[in-house]
């Protein structure tokens, strides 16, 4: 019927919050959760994923499912009626890091928090998606860890290498202040809904083994919400610093790269690196942020002589980042040239997973197992087969092998498992060759 209004779509409003963003730069913007209705939910339910493990209240994406409609009305009404809405505490695990000596916290909202949650997100995301700066990667819509690597390729190989400072925020994820987090919030929005929810996700507390605790500062890493907050934080602790303050008044060259809360500043000089070195951690004191003393350090990344070692060997300078290892080494022609290869904490956690699987799956039949190992591996190289890591990709095949090997060995005391039995499984069942995916000629080719 003509004149007849048709309701705006989800993504059109997206795209009006977004034009309103980018033209009051600078501007706090006060009316933004009135887009949030049951469309708005609804889209975001859609973007919460499925299978991810239960909250507090033990309620799963299918239980919640069963009755959507009315849970997501339930969910509305509760969120815009002021102390209607409780945001319940997050439950605590902790899962193992790189080295295998220590845990990393996880915290798991329950499940109709966590759509609360993508619905804030996705209005904030249209927000602070106008004021990012291209230096950060991290959990940004059309950004990658491998967009970072790419960057950061590409900027040591124009500079010759020059000074990396290589950092790690001590805690970040449990150290977040959070007045300097609203204080940050502010400059940019101060809708009183969306500020209260969050602030309620703050205070929420943490469930670890029956225990409730509601710690002053941090939030939950793994919650829905927390990586767009973490960058909101450090877009302001780091990123608008270093452009507004720090590049100007450098000498030379220099560039940063942030993923998340990792990050690296290269310099064309020492003596920027150096003056950067100086300051950058009473920058982080301000926020209530530390820099981890022993992983945080500036590295001379000069392109080497001749005379130098190559391929990263003895006394050859490197850096990690984003679970490589940066160094410079030589191409099949004689040519220096910054290559990347996988971390060796990476790569001892992935044969350590790997290993933990066979061993609490060697029950299952032989053809179940492969086709799991072949996934992962396949998995394995959708991230780390990039070009130049061909030598770390290939060496990983012969040590799943002999794992998969030792745990069909261990399936009872009966087991006739021998190399030679294992030989013709591997004829019959082989695990995929090593993939170079992201190539730098930008064609997905099997390592040769």
């Amino acid at each position: 019927m003509a004149g007849t209004l048709t309701p705006e779509t989800v993504s059109t409003k997206l795209e009006r919050i977004a034009k309103l963003a980018k033209q009051m730069h600078g501007v706090a913007l006060r009316t933004l959760a009135h887009h949030i209705d049951i469309e708005w939910l609804r889209e975001a339910h859609e973007r919460v994923r499925k299978d991810g493990a239960r909250g507090v209240d033990g309620q799963t994406a299918e239980e919640y499912a069963r009755n959507l409609e009315k849970n997501l009305q339930s969910l509305l009404d509760r969120a815009k009626s002021g102390d209607h809405y409780r945001a319940p505490p997050v439950r605590r695990v902790h899962i193992p890091k790189g080295d295998g000596r220590k845990t990393r916290p996880i915290g798991i909202p329950t499940f109709e928090d966590k759509v609360l949650q993508k619905a804030v997100a996705m209005v904030l995301e249209a927000v602070y998606e106008q004021d990012f700066l291209p230096c950060s990667y991290g959990f940004r819509p059309g950004r990658s860890a491998h967009d970072a690597l790419e960057a950061l390729w590409s900027e040591t190989m124009a500079m010759g290498g020059g000074w990396v400072m290589e950092a790690d925020i001590e805690k970040f994820f449990d150290s977040v202040d959070h007045a300097k987090l609203r204080e940050v919030l502010s400059q940019r929005v101060r809708d009183g809904v969306l500020i209260r929810l969050i602030g309620k996700w703050l205070n929420a507390g943490v469930m670890e083994e029956g225990e409730l605790r509601r710690p002053e500062i941090g939030t939950p890493q793994g919650g829905v919400i927390s990586p767009l907050l973490a960058n909101i934080y450090l877009h302001e602790v780091l990123d608008e610093w270093w452009e507004r303050d720090v590049r100007p008044r450098l000498r030379g060259r220099a560039t940063l790269i942030r993923y998340a809360d990792d990050f690296v500043m290269v310099f064309e000089t020492e003596d920027d690196a150096r003056r950067v070195a100086d300051v950058l951690g009473k920058r982080f004191d301000k926020y209530g942020l530390r820099l981890h003393a022993e992983k945080t350090r500036l590295v001379r990344f000069e392109k080497p002589d001749d005379r130098e070692p190559p391929e990263g060997g003895s006394g050859a300078a490197s850096f990690d980042l984003l679970g490589f290892t940066h160094f410079w080494g030589k191409t099949r022609k004689g040519a220096r040239v910054v290559k990347r290869k996988t971390a060796k904490d990476r790569f001892s956690r992935t044969l350590k997973r790997l290993s933990e699987w066979c061993r609490t799956n060697r029950h299952l039949p032989v053809k179940q197992q492969h086709v799991a190992l072949v996934r992962k591996l396949r998995g394995h190289d959708a991230y780390f087969g990039i070009t130049g890591n061909a030598r770390a990709l290939s060496a990983l095949r012969p040590l799943v092998q002999r794992i998969w090997y030792r745990w069909l060995a261990r399936r009872s005391w009966k087991s006739a498992w021998t190399w030679s039995r294992m030989n013709t499984l591997l004829a019959r069942l082989p695990l995929p060759p090593a993939r170079v995916v992201h190539s730098i000629y930008r064609v997905a080719n099997p390592v040769t």
